[in-house]
């Protein structure tokens, strides 16, 4: 895969602060390709796209076989304060 370098400006205190912070130039474009990824990589999803997610999940035969097991258990979760209280 190939670089690219690129220039854009941004203020001056915005700079110096970056500069003390991230002294090398290579430690720099990590950091700012970090935070790209980081905060423009967050995908916000469609109602179809979740739609066809949950399609997908409901018709998984291995997960609705874990979801039959899973229900299957009868054991109550007892809570302390369901137990009848001494007299």
């Amino acid at each position: 895969m190939g670089m690219r370098q690129m220039t854009f400006e941004i203020p001056d205190e915005v700079a110096e602060v970056f500069l003390k912070d991230f002294p090398g130039a290579e430690e720099r474009s990590v950091e700012i390709t970090s935070y790209i990824l980081r905060h423009r990589a967050k995908k916000v999803y469609t109602d179809a796209e979740l739609i066809a997610a949950a399609d997908a999940a409901n018709a998984d035969e291995v997960l609705n076989r874990d979801i039959e097991e899973w229900q299957s258990f009868s054991d109550p979760i007892e809570e302390p304060w369901d137990a009848p209280s001494p007299r």
